[in-house]
């Protein structure tokens, strides 16, 4: 008997003692007169055990079939095993028409071992910042390595923009790492798309700020947000930066999973793949702002312009032969031009994206020719903390192919030793005795060396 039922057996007894009445028990126990009359009867004619519940130990009226679940189980054991419940609810419902709620299906994930269930976090001693009230009047940014093809491609770099007001992702692309010229690529698109944002929230990292506080040269980025008007902020912590944190742990989870069911293997299939998933994923998790005023600003130049602006901007002195050095290549710029510079000026070289190269000096373009490319140099010798990584594995996996070659050699003129072959090039011909000289020709002998 549950502590419902034996207070109103406590209520039910003096009714039957004639200490109080049916309207005031049906008060005190918030019943009918009705009910009380029925529970009164059942007490009288089956004593204590009549006031239990029909219901208990019988299964609910509303169950769902024990078919329908082990079906259900079924197709997640074979497509959303990894799945949490809400995403698997989400794909089972689209796919094939599962109607029930992400609780009913969490309870049967967790007794078929399909989920763990998470504990519960600890209440926050800090609270979160309130959201800003208007769209495009702070943009959050940030880059995450992770495996997101989980194996199938070589691990990559997703960088993504999303708006604080309304946790919009205004956009996202993967690069090979996390470099100044991905997000410019990046920014670039977003202006074009969105206009340019009121600020900027980044980390402190070497791509964004400069540590040295005595060096007032900007950073790439920091010039290019310089030139659209945007205010850069730095955080100090992760937490600060929590919204495109957040973005990250949702994107590890979904957007790897949305990649393998839709078949995606390469870094250019994902980008092209991407903008049609971000809006799926805003429609589902972006919210309306507390003010409906759009604070970006449109970009009113040409998208050749915006491009200028969002590429990497260099400064080499000419010669007198009006020729400038730019990692490994000669830059030798055309004569007759009117506005051509002077001897030791310094020229403005832009690196676009694409590998194009554009000269100025003072404002005016300068007709060109490249000459001399050395592969070696592109790129440059410098590189921030975020690239290093890649930098290193490309220098060990090319000692690894030239120690592959060598051994290959090595091992293909050891088997021409054993089969008595010496010549180098000598052919598939007969086999010759073997010298004791360690080498591919074989020792002179006596007879035949000159005096």
């Amino acid at each position: 008997m549950s502590v419902k039922e034996a207070g109103r057996l406590a209520v039910l007894s003096q009714v039957l003692q004639r200490q109080l009445s049916q309207a005031q028990a049906a008060q005190q126990l918030g019943l009918s007169v009705r009910q009380i009359k029925r529970l009164c009867r059942r007490l009288r004619t089956e004593g204590e055990a009549g006031l239990i519940s029909r219901r208990r130990a019988r299964p609910s009226n509303r169950k769902i079939a024990q078919a329908v679940r082990e079906s259900v189980l079924q197709l997640v054991r074979q497509h959303y095993r990894d799945f949490g419940p809400e995403l698997a609810r989400e794909y089972l419902a689209r796919e094939h028409g599962f109607i029930h709620s992400s609780e009913t299906l969490r309870g049967w994930m967790i007794e078929a071992g399909l989920w763990q269930p998470k504990p519960r976090r600890a209440a926050r001693v800090h609270p979160a910042r309130a959201r800003r009230a208007c769209l495009g009047e702070l943009v959050q940014i940030d880059g995450s390595h992770h495996d997101w093809f989980e194996g199938r491609a070589a691990r990559c770099c997703l960088i993504a923009f999303i708006d604080d007001a309304t946790g919009r992702v205004l956009g996202a692309r993967f690069e090979a790492s996390e470099s100044t010229q991905g997000y410019l690529g990046v920014l670039e698109r977003c202006v074009a798309e969105h206009g340019a944002p009121l600020a900027i929230y980044s980390d402190r990292h070497a791509i964004f700020t400069k540590h040295d506080r005595e060096d007032p040269v900007p950073t790439q980025f920091e010039r290019a947000l310089l030139q659209l008007g945007i205010e850069p902020i730095c955080a100090h912590s992760p937490q600060a930066k929590g919204r495109v944190e957040r973005l990250f742990q949702t994107l590890q989870d979904r957007l790897v999973k949305a990649m393998r069911l839709a078949g995606i293997d390469g870094m250019a299939e994902a980008n092209a793949w991407l903008p049609g998933y971000l809006a799926a994923h805003n429609a589902r998790f972006a919210v309306a702002p507390r003010q409906a005023a759009d604070m970006h600003r449109p970009w009113l130049g040409s998208r050749h312009e915006l491009s200028r602006i969002c590429a990497l901007h260099h400064r080499r002195s000419a010669s007198g032969q009006g020729v400038c050095r730019f990692e490994g290549a000669l830059l030798q710029i055309e004569a007759g031009q009117a506005h051509a510079p002077r001897a030791g000026a310094m020229v403005e070289i832009v690196q676009f994206a694409d590998g194009r190269l554009e000269l100025s000096w003072r404002g005016q373009i300068l007709r060109h020719r490249t000459w001399g490319w050395h592969e070696h140099l592109k790129g440059g010798k410098t590189v921030d903390a975020k690239a290093i990584n890649d930098r290193v594995d490309a220098i060990v996996l090319k000692e690894r192919r030239r120690l592959a070659r060598l051994a290959a050699q090595i091992e293909h003129q050891d088997a021409q030793r054993r089969a008595g072959i010496y010549m180098p090039d000598g052919g598939a011909g007969a086999p010759r005795v073997a010298a004791q000289r360690y080498g591919l020709r074989p020792a002179r002998s006596a007879a035949t060396q000159s005096p």
